[in-house]
């Protein structure tokens, strides 16, 4: 990997899953259910929510994709960045990490 970017821009974050067939997703890792949202992006199936899996728990270690508003205010809120891997030609990297700024 040839470096890494700091992306806080909404609408770069949003281009750059977009580009990835990522979504926006949040895992409640909470003991108590909606608590503790923590951020996360999945791409390509795992996008793709198993309708068949019985009900559980919210916060049962499972992610539930979200809209991008509510994605961002957390983000904002927790005033959060997202790193990704500079792009190479002919690549493209899903790597990705969500840190504090």
């Amino acid at each position: 990997m040839a470096g890494t970017i700091t992306l806080t821009n909404h609408d770069e974050i949003r281009s750059w899953a977009a580009a990835r067939a990522g979504f926006p997703a949040i895992v409640d890792v909470s003991p108590e259910a909606g608590t503790q949202p923590m951020l996360r992006l999945v791409f390509g199936q795992q996008a793709y929510e198993d309708t068949d899996r019985p009900e559980r728990p919210i916060n049962a270690g499972g992610y539930e994709l979200v809209e991008w508003d509510e994605w961002f205010r957390i983000f904002d809120e927790r005033e959060l960045a997202l790193v990704v891997a500079a792009d190479e030609p002919g690549r493209r990297e899903e790597f990705h990490e969500i840190v504090r700024r």
